[in-house]
């Protein structure tokens, strides 16, 4: 309990983050991943559930399977429910997180939830865009239809994995700074990403709040680690997050 309290302690404390993506597995690393209860996370959860493992459904290529166990959650029987947003909030912080999408499915891992790195089956597409995986998703406008605003941030190079298999993201994050009256003076960026262990953006300033967010969410200097669910079906497993060293 005592490691677990200094690690939430040192979660909420700015630091700064002029330093490469650490390995996961720290021993200041603050474990989210599920349990039956899902105790990390605020309430609801909907269909979220923690299973052993998953795999693509052999009679249905854009479904996911699961076998009983500890250690993976998955977002449902249909692929569609609630998204899972932490209860702790963080500042200038590391995350690690596994995931696995079937055929042709979509997600996301929102930083302050706010600042989205797109999920989706991406795997040999020769250009990619900010819409791909890996990418820093584009502002939108829902009205008329959704739409995007701009192009987002591509990833440098495409190292989405094929569907059905295991994927990486390590993510060292810097929230955005504000002044005494509120005005921001630093925007959010994503200091350093890793997708599959290559390097697809380094020092990457979005100027707000990604996809449809920028227009309703209001940037903050702190804020939780949202697993997008409602788009798909997707699995994780070792989500962890820590604060940055000092330099």
């Amino acid at each position: 309990m005592l490691r677990i309290r200094r690690a939430v302690l040192a979660l909420l404390l700015a630091f700064s983050v002029h330093v490469p993506v650490a390995p996961a597995g720290g021993a200041d690393w603050l474990t989210l991943t599920g349990g039956d209860d899902f105790c990390m996370w605020q309430a609801p959860t909907g269909q979220w559930m923690e299973v052993g493992s998953v795999a693509i459904d052999p009679a249905n290529p854009r479904r996911l399977v699961s076998q009983p166990g500890h250690g993976v959650m998955v977002n449902g029987r249909t692929g569609k429910t609630t998204n899972l947003v932490s209860k702790a909030e963080f500042r200038d912080v590391e995350a690690h997180v596994e995931f696995l999408i079937p055929k042709g499915s979509n997600s996301g891992v929102k930083l302050m939830g706010l600042y989205e790195i797109q999920i989706t089956d991406s795997h040999g597409v020769d250009r990619p865009s900010g819409e791909d995986c890996g990418g820093i998703y584009p502002r939108a406008r829902e009205k008329p239809t959704y739409h995007h605003n701009d192009k987002g941030f591509p990833p440098r190079v495409n190292a989405a994995r094929s569907a059905g298999e295991w994927q990486t993201l390590d993510i060292a994050f810097r929230a955005p700074r504000f002044d005494a009256h509120g005005k921001k003076t630093t925007p959010a960026t994503f200091v350093k990403v890793l997708f599959n262990g290559k390097t697809i953006h380094e020092n990457v300033s979005p100027q707000s709040a990604t996809g449809s967010a920028w227009l309703w969410k209001k940037e903050v200097a702190n804020g939780p680690l949202l697993l997008q669910a409602d788009h798909g079906p997707v699995a994780f497993r070792n989500v962890r997050v820590q604060s940055l060293p000092t330099r």
